[in-house]
Parts: C-alpha cells; sequence; structure tokens
C-alpha cells in the first residue's frame, strides 16, 4: 500500500482506514447480534409453547382433582389438598415466567396499537412504570393546586370534581409504591389499558367543556375563572350525548378495576397492602363520577325540558 500523502487528504485518508477497521469489526457484532437473536426467538418461542401445553395439563389436572375430591377417604385429602397448592403454586410461577415473555395484545391494545409488542422484557425497563405513576402523582397535584387557585378567584368548580383529584393522587402515590410481583403483574396490562382510555376520555371532555365555555363567556354568561359549564342551553345536548357513552364506560372501568384488585386481595399470594389500598380508591372514583355524572345529567335534561316549556 502506498504511503497517504501528506496534508488534509493524507489526514482523511487515515481516518477512513480506522473506520474501515471499526466497521469490520461492527459488521461482526451485528452478524452475531442477528444470530443471538434468532437463538432468542426460538428460546421465547419453545419456552411460550411449553409454558402453554403445561397451563392447560395443570388446568386439566386440577379439574379431574376438583371433581374427585368429594369421593376420597379421608386419609387421602391431606395429599389431594397438597397437590392443590403446588397446582396453584405451579400456575403462579408460569405467570412470573410468563411477564418476560412476548405476549400478545389485548382486544383493545389491538384497536389501538396493533402488533406492536409491548411487553416489557427486563426488570430496568420496567422502571418505566415507576415513572408514569411518578407523573400521574405530579399531574393529580398540580390539578389540585391550580382547582385551588381558581375557588380562591371565583371558579364555580364542583366539589366532587376537586376532590376526586385528591383521590387520583393518593391512588397514584399508592400505585407508584406497589412493588413488581405476582399481584402487579396481574393487574398490570388492566390499569396501563384504562389509563389509556382515561387520557382519551379527558380529551373529549375537554373538547366538549372548551367549546361550551367559549360560546358562553362570548354571550356574557360565564364568568373567566369558569372551568365547567354549571348551567345548560339546548345546543349543549348534542356534544353530551356523544359524551355520555364513553364517560358511562369508563365510570365501569374503575367499578372493573375495584372488583379486580378485591378479587386478587383473596389470592393467598397476595402479601401486598397496596392491592386493598387501590381497590378502595377505584371504587370510591366509580361511585362519586357515576353518581355525580346521573345528576348533573338528570338536572341538564330537566333545565332542558323546563326551558322548551316556557317557549
Amino acid at each position: 500500500m502506498h504511503p497517504p500523502p501528506p496534508g488534509p487528504l493524507g489526514d482523511c485518508l487515515r481516518d477512513w482506514e480506522e473506520l474501515q477497521q471499526d466497521f469490520h469489526g461492527i459488521q461482526e457484532t451485528h452478524r452475531l447480534y442477528r444470530l443471538k437473536l434468532e437463538e432468542l426467538t426460538k428460546l421465547q418461542n419453545n419456552c411460550t409453547s411449553s409454558i402453554t401445553r403445561q397451563k392447560k395439563r395443570l388446568q386439566e389436572l386440577a379439574l379431574v382433582l376438583k371433581k374427585c375430591k368429594p369421593s376420597l377417604p379421608s386419609e387421602a385429602e391431606e395429599a389431594a389438598q397438597e397437590l392443590e397448592n403446588q397446582i396453584k403454586e405451579r400456575q403462579g410461577l408460569f405467570f412470573d415466567m410468563e411477564a418476560y415473555l412476548p405476549k400478545k395484545n389485548g382486544l383493545y391494545l389491538s384497536l389501538v396499537l396493533g402488533n406492536v409488542n409491548v411487553t416489557l422484557l427486563s426488570k430496568q425497563a420496567k422502571v418505566t412504570d415507576a415513572a408514569f405513576n411518578f407523573l400521574l402523582v405530579w399531574y393529580y397535584c398540580t390539578l389540585t393546586i391550580r382547582e385551588s387557585i381558581l375557588i380562591n378567584n371565583g371558579s364555580r368548580i364542583k366539589g366532587w370534581w376537586v376532590f376526586h383529584h385528591y383521590v387520583s393522587t393518593f391512588l397514584s402515590g399508592v400505585m407508584l409504591t406497589w412493588p413488581d410481583g405476582l399481584m402487579y403483574q396481574k393487574f398490570r396490562n388492566q390499569f396501563l389499558s384504562f389509563s389509556m382510555y382515561q387520557s382519551f376520555v379527558q380529551f373529549l371532555q375537554y373538547y366538549y367543556q372548551s367549546g361550551c365555555l367559549y360560546r358562553l363567556r362570548a354571550l356574557g354568561e360565564r364568568h373567566t375563572m369558569d372551568l365547567t359549564v354549571e348551567g345548560f342551553q339546548s345546543w349543549m345536548w348534542r356534544g353530551l350525548t356523544f359524551l355520555l357513552p364513553f364517560l358511562f364506560f369508563g365510570h365501569f372501568w374503575q367499578l372493573f378495576n375495584a372488583l379486580t384488585l378485591f378479587n386478587l386481595a383473596r389470592d393467598p399470594e397476595c402479601k401486598e397492602w397496596q392491592v386493598l389500598m387501590c381497590g378502595f380508591p377505584f371504587l370510591l372514583l366509580f361511585l362519586g363520577n357515576f353518581f355525580t355524572t346521573l345528576r348533573v345529567v338528570h338536572q341538564k335534561f330537566h333545565n332542558q325540558l323546563h326551558g322548551s316549556k316556557k317557549e
């Protein structure tokens, strides 16, 4: 090889040779990465299929054991109970294993994200859950501060919605302290799906409320500090009837979350206090949101009928 010419061109050629050597190393590293990735995919598929087979056989075994248990002699009941406990323990171990394996998205995530794999496959990746819950705590704390300032300046926010945000702050704080484990993994996907849906409904609420307030302020019928619509005009009904199904679906999802957590709290494997401490706020949020929404709808419907009679 000829020596590089002096000057800037020579420096460029020497840099290029160094880059060439590094590039060959990158190529080799990438080749090994692809081989390991193929091996990983095969291991994931083998592990998933093996767990699926084992779980199916465990379910069949548990069903047979349940059917024959009443007819067993008393001396065999202890052995049957021990076998039943071992089956439950094995099912819990499989659940822990599946937390680190790719899984198909549920109906809601499939509709929203398609076939994108959202499974977090490492402990390090799961810290994103803590970051998300911390952001929820920060978000609801800032809401309560903002609402307190607005109320002091004449805003007419309903008392329940303020209290709702305090409860949500407490709930998010408990979720933040909930350690990763079997119970958390059983509730995790349901909670994240609910959070995504709640964000969507909050956007719809913002769009509806901001549109109504803008029109009422333009007519001089609302204070500049108002954040919600207390009165009712006939033209608001069209937007509200579109919003109500989404609201009620979200309310019943809160009830579903509460029932799921209460059911998890009954599990013998449940050791975390956070399970019940999250269940009660979800139940309180459902009751408050559901009955407040019903009261508001009834009041606005009554006002609409009263207004139409006057006309």
